[in-house]
């Protein structure tokens, strides 16, 4: 059998990133590893509070041999602007959820509203990542 163990984000700032998704959205670490014997690399990964078996990678933006300085810039700025890609989180009450996030800081784009799906609010990330939050019907 196949499953998910991580999903990747591209952050601008791995200290910022990690901040954000654990002091505003509460999430837990799951790893953060540095090797040094590649270039300083940093394992950044975080996850739900009481769902272990998958996490969120907050990766750097490479530069070369990753990236050339060109790429490193266009992708920084696609972040930027949300083009990334889009985290899917779930929560029982999407309203409540709402409510605590924003005591904690979170900056919402968009408000909780009913959709044909449930109830889905959206916020974004210090890099411009997506991130939706959804009450499943």
């Amino acid at each position: 059998m196949i499953k998910i163990a991580t999903a990747q984000l591209w952050v601008h700032d791995q200290e910022e990133a990690l901040a954000f998704y654990t002091k505003k959205v509460g999430m837990e670490v799951r790893a953060d590893v540095t090797l040094p014997e590649m270039g300083n690399f940093r394992w950044l990964t975080v996850g739900p509070v009481g769902q272990e078996d998958v996490g969120i990678v907050l990766m750097a933006i490479p530069g070369p041999p990753v990236f050339d300085a060109e790429t490193q810039i266009q992708v920084r700025e696609l972040t930027a602007k949300g083009a990334s890609g889009t985290v899917f989180l779930t929560t029982d009450d999407c309203d409540a959820a709402f409510n605590e996030l924003s005591g904690r800081g979170v900056e919402f784009n968009e408000k909780p509203t009913d959709q044909p799906y449930g109830r889905d609010c959206g916020f974004r990330d210090p890099s411009g990542n997506n991130i939706r939050l959804t009450q499943l019907r």
